[in-house]
């Protein structure tokens, strides 16, 4: 499986940053990284420099082998909060889509 880690220009997206990206959203997903190929995580600063509650949003979007990329976006105040709620999401949806996938088996 590959990580892929980007920020905007108003984060600075330094080793440190990806190495606490990946260990968050990869450990979120837990048992599901065995079925993905691939995952992006985007960080952006929404409004800039202006600060404000909420305001770096993450994106993160799972692409399952044999399946459509699933995409997640949480805002929250800093960084590691946003990792961690779009980890979760994307936790959920996987459990979601892998779930009926299994169903139907």
């Amino acid at each position: 499986m590959q990580f892929q880690f980007n920020t905007d220009s108003h984060i600075q997206g330094d080793e440190r940053l990806a190495e606490i990206a990946e260990t968050t959203v990869v450990g979120a997903l837990g048992h599901f990284t065995d079925r993905l190929s691939r995952i992006e995580v985007h960080l952006v600063d929404v409004n800039g420099g202006k600060g404000g509650a909420d305001d770096i949003r993450c994106t993160v979007e799972a692409r399952p082998e044999g399946m459509q990329p699933q995409t997640v976006t949480h805002n929250d105040a800093d960084a590691d909060a946003s990792l961690r709620g779009a980890g979760k999401k994307m936790r959920a949806l996987l459990d979601s889509e892998f779930g009926k996938l299994d169903k139907r088996r």
